[in-house]
C-alpha cells in the first residue's frame, strides 16, 4: 500500500507499507492491503506504519482525517 502522512507544515512520511494503525475518534484501528474505501476522523495518538521490510515507524498526531482508496492511504494530520 502507498502511504502518505501530511501535516500543514510538511510531508512527514511517504512510502510503501503492509499495515497502518491509527488512532480513530473511537479507538485504534488498522488498515491492511485491499481495505475497503473509507474516510475517517482521527484522534490524538500515534500512527504506526509497518513498512514492507517489517520495520516500524511511529508518528504522533493531534487528530486529522484519513482517506483510504485503491490501496492508497492519505493521512491529513494536525
Amino acid at each position: 500500500m502507498n502511504v502518505e502522512i501530511i501535516t500543514p507544515d510538511k510531508n512527514i512520511f511517504k512510502g510503501e507499507a503492509s499495515l497502518v494503525q491509527l488512532p480513530g475518534a473511537d479507538g485504534l484501528f488498522e488498515i491492511l492491503h485491499n481495505h475497503a474505501p473509507m474516510i475517517a476522523a482521527l484522534g490524538k495518538g500515534k500512527v504506526k506504519v509497518k513498512k514492507t521490510d517489517n520495520s516500524f515507524d511511529y508518528f504522533d498526531i493531534d487528530g486529522g482525517v484519513l482517506e483510504v482508496k485503491n490501496n492508497k492511504i492519505l493521512v491529513l494530520a494536525e
